[in-house]
């Protein structure tokens, strides 16, 4: 019986450990490209022959770049299992859809973080409120934390996930405007377009960047993982305590037509 609930307690597994492993050898290779063994993006001005470029900033990128990439491929997910729960109305698809929102919540934070952090020696600025990109990604940012503030606040399990799925299909919505923000609206942004596109990275700078694209795939998954079976043990828990209510309550009831009845013979 001990060993049971040891194993089905746990978020943890061989295959689980074995990714997690992999994992970090990944995340402390990719750093180890990023800011040690790739060059600063340093070039001569064509006319001036200054030097010009975003410098070290440049190495922020390997990160910044898949995040991004990532944010969409949870906030879709989420979108997915989200439509999927109002169609079957199962469990499973709603604890995937909570896990992958969150997940997508934590990495969309991190892109603002790091796109902050880059833009302070690229564009002199920690933030630039008129640039399309950043806020229609911070509405993004926002809109996914308001829909894990809504799964809290709602305290019947049903009404919290069928809200939480319409919030995630209005609010995915908003993924294509920022993706596409640059292009359509060029003279409200300081981003660039995508070089990734145009072949303008090569050599040991493409490689890292697509190592940083295997590594957070890796390290999303690993957290979309655990984060599903912890809605999943946290969904079992709740029903097994509404169970448990429901099975003191009738022995309650039973006891106490046992009384009356002992007490109408005396």
């Amino acid at each position: 019986m001990t060993e049971t609930m040891e194993t089905t307690d746990t978020t943890g597994s061989r295959g689980s450990r074995l990714l997690g492993v992999v994992t970090l050898l990944g995340l402390a290779t990719l750093l180890l490209f990023a800011f040690a063994l790739t060059e600063p993006d340093v070039r001569l001005h064509p006319t001036t022959g200054q030097e010009i470029g975003q410098f070290d900033a440049v190495r922020l990128l390997y990160l910044h770049v898949p995040l991004a990439v990532f944010t969409y491929v949870a906030f879709v997910l989420c979108a997915v299992a989200s439509a999927g729960y109002l169609v079957k109305r199962t469990a499973w698809f709603d604890t995937m859809a909570y896990a992958a929102a969150e997940v997508g919540t934590v990495f969309c934070g991190l892109v603002l973080v790091t796109g902050s952090i880059w833009g302070r020696p690229v564009w002199n600025t920690w933030w630039e409120w008129g640039d399309v990109r950043l806020m229609t990604t911070l509405v993004l940012f926002l809109m996914f934390t308001g829909y894990l503030a809504l799964r809290r606040a709602t305290v019947d399990p049903r009404a919290s996930a069928r809200r939480g799925a319409v919030v995630a299909l209005v609010a995915v919505l908003d993924l294509p405007i920022v993706n596409r923000s640059v292009e359509w609206w060029e003279n409200r942004t300081l981003h660039q377009k995508s070089t990734l596109g145009e072949l303008k990275i090569q050599d040991l700078t493409l490689f890292t960047l697509m190592l940083g694209f295997l590594v957070l795939g890796l390290v999303l998954a690993w957290l979309l993982l655990h984060r599903f079976r912890v809605g999943w043990l946290e969904r079992e828990d709740a029903g097994h305590g509404v169970a448990t209510a429901i099975a003191e309550r009738r022995a309650d009831i039973d006891e106490g037509d046992v009384d009356a009845a002992v007490g109408e013979g005396a």
